[in-house]
This record gives structure tokens, sequence and C-alpha cells, in this order.
């Protein structure tokens, strides 16, 4: 039995990073929903092949680089939005960053990128559009959940708490056309398990947290506790 492992929002922790990777030495392919970098925007170089998508806490000018086939580093294999690659036997298509209505609409190629206020964080229509036209995708990875994803705000002393859904219907958009056998998100940092559109979603917790170990074949996983 192949097995791959996934990831979620690394945060710079490249130590419990390692150390999933170091468990599990069977394992020659690695996921991650987004958010590698650590806040000074720096990378791993990480013992096995590392297949990621953007998250909205990265080096967005080392992405850029690495988009055109600069400074590339060994295990680290972006998946660049609107995009696939092959892992192992699998076909993994890429939908990364966080959706901002204001600039859904916006080339990709035209987001603004000053200090401390990244637009190339976001995804954008184009990129969501080309999504939609895929098939045969064994496992879609996103950053952002697809709706319902029912967050509950704590609230401020005397108030009631407030129940917010944080999940972005265009991801709903691209599971109902695309058909993905799975799909993997992150972001929000905690393990929930739904289905949405018919297709099993996993929202993967912090890598310090838990992991996932899943089935090349079956797509079955298993969650591993740090």
């Amino acid at each position: 039995m192949m097995r791959i492992g996934a990831l979620a929002d690394i945060h710079g922790n490249f130590d419990a990073m390692r150390a999933a990777m170091e468990r599990h030495p069977d394992v020659q392919f690695w996921l991650c929903v987004g958010d590698v970098a650590s806040r000074a925007g720096t990378y791993p170089d990480p013992p096995a092949p590392l297949y990621w998508i953007k998250g909205n806490n990265e080096d967005f000018d080392r992405i850029a680089a690495w988009e055109a086939g600069r400074d590339m580093v060994a295990h680290l294999q972006l998946i660049p939005n609107g995009t696939s690659r092959t892992v192992g036997p699998l076909t993994v298509a890429g939908l990364g960053g966080t959706f901002a209505p204001t600039w859904y609409e916006t080339p990709a190629a035209q987001l603004p990128h000053k200090p401390r206020d990244d637009k190339r964080r976001h995804f954008v229509r184009a990129e969501v559009e080309a999504c939609k036209q895929m098939r045969g995708i064994d496992i879609l990875m996103t950053h952002e959940a697809a709706r319902p994803f029912v967050i509950v705000d704590e609230p401020a002393e005397g108030r009631k708490p407030f129940r917010r859904d944080a999940g972005k219907p265009a991801i709903n958009d691209v599971l109902a056309s695309m058909q993905p056998r799975l799909h993997l998100c992150g972001h929000h940092h905690r393990f929930v398990e739904t289905v949405r559109e018919g297709i099993r979603s996993v929202c993967i917790d912090r890598v310090n947290r838990s992991y996932l170990l899943i089935d090349a074949a079956t797509l079955e996983y298993q969650k591993v506790d740090q």
C-alpha cells in the first residue's frame, strides 16, 4: 500500500513538519494546503518532496520567483493556482490563498503588493475558472474551506457567541464542477470532516497538532496526532 502525507499551516514550524515526515520514512510524497513560511519569510528544505499551495501568510516574492522557475528548492514543489501536478500515482490540483471580493475580478498578475499588504495572498476568478475546467483530479487542495464552515467567535463579556460561515462559495463551485475524489483545505487551524457538493472535504489542523496519512489507491485517510 502506497501512502502520501498531508499537512496544513506550517507557519514556520519546520521542526514539527520534519518530525511528521521523519516518522514515516515510507511516505514518498507529502502535500500541504498552504501557509508554509515563517514570519520572517523563510522556507524549509524538507526531507521528502512536499507539494504545496500558497496560503495567505507567505513570502509572495519568493513564490513569484518559483512560479518563474527561479531559485528552486529541491523538495519544495509549488502548485500554482489553477494548475495540477502529478504526485506519485495521483493528480493533484491547487487553488491557494484567500477570497477577497474587492480583488476577485482582478487579473492575478495585476494584484498589488505593498509591504505588509500583499494582495497576492488572494485567489481570483480566472484561477477559479481554470480549476472548474479540470477533470480527472484525484485531490483538490485549497487554502480556504467550502461553505458552510461555521465558526463560533468568542464574544466580549456579557454578549452571546457569534456564529459565522467562513466557507467560500467559490470553493463549492470548483468542487461541483471538478468533482475531485477528495478535497483538502486548511487556514482555520482545526480538523473538520465534511461532505461538500458530494465530495469528501477535510480541513486539516496545524502541523504541530495533527496531519493525515492517505492511501494513494482508495484515498481513505488516517488522522495522526503529533
